[in-house]
């Protein structure tokens, strides 16, 4: 029997009550205790609204008025080739697939580890990686403060886990891909992930939300990365929900001393989208890029919220995001960085670009800085702009024509985003879904 969740249901708590009968984990007092406490603040805190600071561009009333109901099961409604579009060149990569939320072992594929590596899904882990997972899950990401964060933690069931031990180094992309499915109700998943790199490793993990039907359901996605020191991770986003589907998504990361985090996010899908983007620089040393894309078109709406937190001496960030925006879209940039009294020698720089492709787009960018230390070199920017008329005339006067000049363009915009990507061919599929992006609205031009 489904579960209907609803803010009419006294705050979602009487959906909760039948939840958590059931939930993956539900015989642990740990993780029942944080369950508890989540749906608390989140019945408290209820969802935002445009009058809260960090959410003044985004309105998520769509979502506060929708009932969603908690899907059973989906798994047989999708075949190993429903996932080929959403796969990469590689083929020994270890990938963990999971329909509306839950994950599928029939559809998962597990190529060879280093050694003590563990790869699971995260009901799984609940059970065999207790340890772990009561010394880390929830700690890091704030459901006390966030109501999204709080309705994941409360209703969070399935997702991936990734724990890497000291000095292992993963050559080859960990896959995490959510599916999903067409339902005759609107359905809410709360994937949550939770990546632990012990010191001195080394891994890319990819986070992939798609969906197979063009329909409306609720992804409230919270991952959580524990950086080790001396140790590297890369994150990739990849964000194709359907076009009337809503993704709320948080990236919370924890680093220690010289670790280095690199981030990236291509946003494509979804009819609300908002990206949380939040590492705190705990160590001293540490190196932070966060880098992301988003291209909107008709009335999607793109929120990016940035967050970078300098805690620590020496440490160096980075923020590039770059949009297109077409149609009626919107789209959001608010990048915080906030450098604390103790972080001296910071190097900070925020850069936020918008290239617009029509009358009716809209933009709000608000890059901020947060400075307490007085021994600093922090920069921030941003521009908004349409496609370069003198850039299309020199194009033009090399015998171009004015559509592959303005292609060559937009292009160039995008790879500025696309090139920093490490692993080939994750950058390569990105790419291939640039190009679509652009061919597809052509092709719409011409209708």
């Amino acid at each position: 029997m489904s579960i209907t969740l609803s803010e009419k249901d006294n705050g979602y708590i009487e959906g909760f009550a039948g939840f958590e009968k059931n939930a993956p984990g539900y015989e642990l007092g740990w993780l029942k205790s944080i369950r508890e406490q989540a749906i608390a603040k989140f019945s408290e805190l209820g969802f935002p609204t445009l009058q809260d600071e960090d959410w003044r561009f985004t309105n998520v009333a769509p979502i506060a008025r929708s009932s969603f109901e908690i899907l059973e099961n989906g798994h047989d409604k999708v075949s190993a080739s429903d996932l080929a579009p959403f796969q990469f060149e590689d083929t020994d990569v270890t990938e963990l697939v999971f329909v509306n939320g839950r994950y599928s072992q029939e559809l998962s594929t597990h190529s060879p580890l280093p050694k003590g590596v563990i790869v699971k899904n995260l009901a799984e882990a609940m059970v065999s990686e207790q340890e772990i997972l009561q010394n880390n899950l929830a700690k890091y990401a704030d459901f006390k403060e966030e109501a999204f964060t709080a309705l994941n933690t409360a209703f969070m069931e399935d997702g991936g886990f990734v724990y890497i031990p000291k000095g292992a180094i993963v050559e080859t992309p960990i896959h995490l891909l959510y599916i999903s499915t067409d339902g005759d109700t609107a359905s809410i998943t709360n994937p949550r992930n939770l990546i632990i790199a012990e010191n001195n490793s080394q891994a890319n993990i990819i986070e992939h939300y798609a969906s197979l039907a063009d329909n409306v359901y609720l992804s409230n996605v919270v991952t959580e990365i524990v950086v080790g020191e001396n140790s590297t991770i890369g994150h990739y986003m990849i964000e194709l929900e359907s076009k009337k589907a809503f993704n709320i998504s948080t990236l919370r990361v924890q680093q220690a001393r010289s670790s280095n985090i690199r981030s990236h996010s291509v946003l494509l899908g979804g009819s609300l989208v908002r990206n949380n983007v939040h590492p705190v620089l705990a160590g001293e040393g540490c190196d932070s890029l966060i880098n992301g894309l988003y291209m909107s078109n008709h009335r999607q709406h793109m929120d990016n919220y940035m967050k970078v937190e300098h805690a620590s001496p020496h440490c160096d960030s980075r923020q590039l995001y770059n949009g297109i925006l077409d149609g009626r879209s919107r789209g959001v940039f608010h990048g915080r960085i906030i450098v604390h009294k103790d972080a001296q020698k910071t190097d900070a720089k925020q850069t936020n670009r918008n290239l617009i492709l029509s009358d009716t787009a809209q933009i709000d960018t608000k890059p901020q800085l947060e400075i307490y230390a007085d021994d600093v070199k922090c920069t921030h920017g941003a521009t908004i702009g349409q496609i370069d008329e003198n850039a299309l005339f020199y194009l033009r006067s090399r015998g171009i024509s004015e559509e592959a000049s303005r292609d060559i363009i937009m292009h160039a915009f995008t790879n500025e985003t696309l090139e920093s990507m490490s692993v080939d061919s994750v950058k390569n599929y990105c790419y291939n879904l640039v190009t679509n992006w652009f061919e597809q609205r052509k092709q719409e031009q011409k209708v």
